[in-house]
């Protein structure tokens, strides 16, 4: 059964940044006017196309439970700073909707990272790619 959650776990935990992955690319230009709102001015292509592959190959790493580790990692250096400087709560007037909803986000955010830092100390159970690549036998 540990095999089981292990596996879903992975797969719910990836799915935000896959989704994440795929907004980027597909508002792309809302995107970019979003980080110039936030002060994200210096190469802003680079910035974006970095966030995608770490979304993308962090969130496929986690997933498929191949080099969790780094992948856990590769998504933390996207996330942290990005919950910290969009999500500053601390900025908006307590006690209003923007307040509320940015608390909400912010703590959301630091679940996610704690399930990465879990994810990133924790080996992958029995469904794993690393796993069945070593059982598989290919003959020849």
């Amino acid at each position: 059964m540990q095999d089981i959650f292990d596996l879903i776990g992975r797969i719910l935990l990836s799915f935000i940044f896959f989704f994440e992955a795929y907004d980027y690319f597909a508002f792309e230009q809302l995107n970019r006017r979003a980080m110039t709102i936030y002060g994200i001015t210096w190469n802003q292509d680079f910035l974006l196309y970095g966030a995608i592959f770490l979304l993308l190959f962090g969130g496929l790493m986690v997933l498929l439970g191949y080099r969790m580790r780094l992948g856990a990692i590769m998504l933390l250096i996207y996330w942290v700073p990005l919950t910290f400087i969009v999500h500053d709560f601390w900025e908006e007037v307590p006690g209003t909707e923007d307040y509320r909803l940015q608390s909400l986000f912010f703590m959301k955010n630091l679940a996610i990272m704690g399930g990465l830092l879990l994810a990133a100390t924790h080996v992958s159970g029995r469904y794993r790619l690393r796993r069945l690549f070593a059982t598989t036998r290919v003959r020849g």
